[in-house]
């Protein structure tokens, strides 16, 4: 029998606090001014008519009315295209 624990037992047991990434609103939910629609690390989903990008990359409305998702194409510098999500506020009739 030994007569010493065996090391690194207490490694890899800590965790970090969630941060409750993702959609908080889809597509055809009603929004008002200044509710957050996304919330992202890094620009996954670019912000279109309706909507502002936070400090945090957070999408946030910035007019009432019902939020829409589009795909729009962009150019890189370097030439190539890519196919991106963009988030539209439409204003309701």
């Amino acid at each position: 029998m030994s007569t010493k624990k065996a090391a690194g037992t207490a490694k890899n047991l800590k965790d970090s606090q969630p941060k409750y990434l993702g959609v908080k609103r889809t597509d055809g939910q009603a929004v008002k001014v200044g509710e957050i629609i996304i919330r992202q690390r890094g620009t996954k989903i670019e912000a279109g008519k309706g909507v502002k990008v936070g400090k945090d990359h957070t999408l946030f409305a910035v007019t009432e009315g019902v939020v829409s998702f589009r795909n729009v194409r962009k150019t890189c510098f370097n030439g190539k295209t890519i196919t991106k999500k963009a988030v539209d506020v439409l204003q309701v009739a």
